[in-house]
């Protein structure tokens, strides 16, 4: 079996995910590979109702409910769009992955972050992408740039600003303790800036790419 190349994009909501997939996609194609771009949760029919109750459900869900929810969406959409796509050899971008889950679940509904990390690698085989992109932003900066954009704020970005403080600070500590499969940017720098740097964090990778984790 080939494996394809896995990538994944974390950060804070307004940190420039979406942009930045955007041109890595784009630049993957040119280059003629075959990409995969997709997102957690919602990145399948059934994520993106899993997506709909997590994001926009009026009123409270259970810390242990919204870990078991995105686990759910995160089990399904590895197991039928993202395996089958490593195996056909494509590159896969992804917006959010089990760190999301790690940072949001785990420090910011300040559940037991060990607990909530075991549960996804159980919901997906110990499947861990190659590289994890962290576009790293102040939470203060995050909040202007959805306030600049006029964007409807979802559950999660209604949370307080200490909410987003202990997600940024449960992202720095997962990158320093993993510094082989992260790549920690500065996402205050320009878009062009930004993308050059993932592009040559990525090339290496593109002769050679393979998962982290069994694709089992």
């Amino acid at each position: 079996m080939t494996a394809g190349l896995y990538l994944t994009v974390e950060g804070l909501d307004g940190s420039g995910k979406t942009t930045q997939i955007d041109r890595l996609a784009a630049w993957l194609t040119d280059a003629g590979r075959t990409v995969t771009a997709t997102r957690e949760p919602g990145g399948t029919e059934v994520g993106q109702l899993i997506r709909d109750i997590v994001l926009h459900h009026r009123g409270d869900i259970a810390p242990r409910a919204e870990a078991l929810l995105f686990a759910a969406d995160r089990a399904h959409h590895i197991a039928t769009k993202v395996r089958p796509a490593l195996e056909r050899g494509d590159v896969v971008v992804q917006d959010r992955y089990i760190d999301s889950s790690v940072a949001f679940q785990g420090a910011g509904r300040v559940l037991d972050p060990a607990e909530v990390r075991r549960l996804s690698e159980w919901a997906t085989g110990g499947l861990y992408p190659r590289l994890t992109i962290l576009l790293d932003l102040d939470p203060a900066a995050a909040r202007e740039r959805l306030v600049s954009a006029q964007k409807a704020y979802d559950r999660i970005e209604a949370e307080a600003l200490e909410f987003s403080e202990r997600i940024r600070a449960a992202y720095l500590a997962m990158a320093q303790a993993d510094s082989e499969r992260w790549a920690v940017l500065d996402a205050t720098e320009p878009a062009d800036r930004i993308a050059a740097r993932i592009r040559e964090r990525v090339e290496p990778l593109l002769t050679g790419g393979e998962s982290v984790g069994p694709l089992r």
